[in-house]
């Protein structure tokens, strides 16, 4: 299929949308490969919803491992590279408890009257050292043209340097960001955004740019669970690269927990800690 045929679908970059599902958000960190399977059927209706109330809003999901990769992953180090095999049997466990997660997600977006397709990073996607080196975007653009809707999801990557590795959702929307310039990033957590007290969480910060990250960052601190991708400082951080790179974009980290809060994202309603970058952008 030539190209061209992914056209009048991408011909509407400001409707474009990437929206992640936090793992703390969707399962139970503390509890091992426990998801929360409500919350789960809920936010998928919410997104349906907002595709029907907004028709032309493309969308690309993605959604974290939580309770269900980060164990394995923190127990083997798969994020630091493999290379035993030991290792390597940490490496699959991880490939495999998230992809049990994203099949969960998956099926409560169909149930939804979604028209989901997962698109999973362990077979599309080659990292080095860490990061995205290469990626055939071609499925994922084709599903967007065709009207379905793509997920992706943090998982195990072969990588050049460390033999293996984890990608971040982040990680990857970092790559897609670059790649098909959407309008907005979306990060539905379980926090209602970046605190400037945490752990009292009591005072939220409304924005942050690059003009006041020096003053933010102290509060970009712990995490209540295990996270072996980073955490809120490198999730904020790399963000911020992207605003700066990226005109117009505007990242929102907001809770996914209050009734009709992943709506009122997706439609546009400002929530949580808004990232942006437009006093740096021409």
């Amino acid at each position: 299929m030539p190209s061209s045929h992914l056209a009048p679908a991408l011909q509407r970059p400001t409707t474009l949308v990437l929206l992640k599902l936090g793992g703390s958000l969707i399962t139970e960190k503390s509890r091992p490969s426990t998801a929360r399977p409500q919350l789960i059927h809920r936010i998928a209706a919410e997104i349906a919803a907002a595709r029907k109330h907004n028709p032309a809003l493309q969308l690309v999901l993605g959604h974290g491992s939580g309770s269900f990769g980060h164990v394995p992953a923190k127990t083997h180090g798969t994020r630091d590279g493999v290379s035993t095999p030991e290792q390597w049997h940490g490496f699959t466990e991880v490939w495999r408890q998230a992809g049990a997660l994203n099949r969960i997600v998956v099926e409560a977006l169909h149930n939804a009257g979604l028209v989901p397709i997962s698109l999973p990073a362990s077979a599309s996607v080659t990292a080095a050292d860490g990061q995205v080196a290469s990626w055939d975007l071609y499925p994922l653009k084709a599903a967007l043209a065709a009207g379905l809707l793509p997920v992706v999801y943090g998982d195990t990557v072969f990588d050049h340097h460390r033999g293996g590795t984890i990608l971040s959702t982040e990680d990857l929307f970092a790559h897609l960001a670059r790649q098909l310039q959407p309008k907005r990033i979306l990060l539905a957590g379980l926090e209602a955004g970046v605190w400037a007290d945490y752990p009292a969480c009591t005072q939220l910060v409304p924005e942050i740019t690059p003009d006041n990250i020096q003053q933010v960052s102290p509060a970009l601190g712990g995490s209540a669970s295990t996270d072996v991708t980073g955490g809120m400082t490198s999730k904020v951080l790399q963000m911020l690269d992207l605003a700066k790179v990226i005109p117009g974009l505007q990242i929102s980290i907001f809770s996914g927990e209050p009734q009709d809060a992943t709506l009122q994202a997706l439609l546009g309603e400002p929530m949580g800690t808004l990232i942006h970058a437009e006093d740096t952008q021409q």
